[in-house]
């Protein structure tokens, strides 16, 4: 078996959580704007639920995605005076 290098660190605690959070993968290779900055959010969603949300983006006509990231915008619109 080979050998791990004991600098790389798969759970590291990053020292400033806030530049973590709003730092850019380092594997991405697509160059946005920073106003199209995005970044994954995983959730754990009960199999009944996962099956609810598909079926009302569809009944929709929209994707998982777009249904959620417009729920995401009303329900945590961004403090006032501050972008869109």
């Amino acid at each position: 078996m080979s050998e791990r290098s004991p600098r790389r660190s798969f759970a590291s605690r990053p020292a400033d959580p806030e530049s973590w959070i709003k730092a850019p993968d380092h594997q991405t290779q697509r160059v946005q704007p920073a106003e199209e900055f995005s970044a994954r959010l995983t959730i754990d969603v009960t199999a009944d639920m996962r099956g609810r949300i598909k079926i009302a983006a569809f009944r929709r006509g929209q994707t998982v995605a777009d249904m959620l990231r417009a729920l995401f915008e009303r329900e945590f619109p961004p403090p006032s005076g501050e972008g869109s």
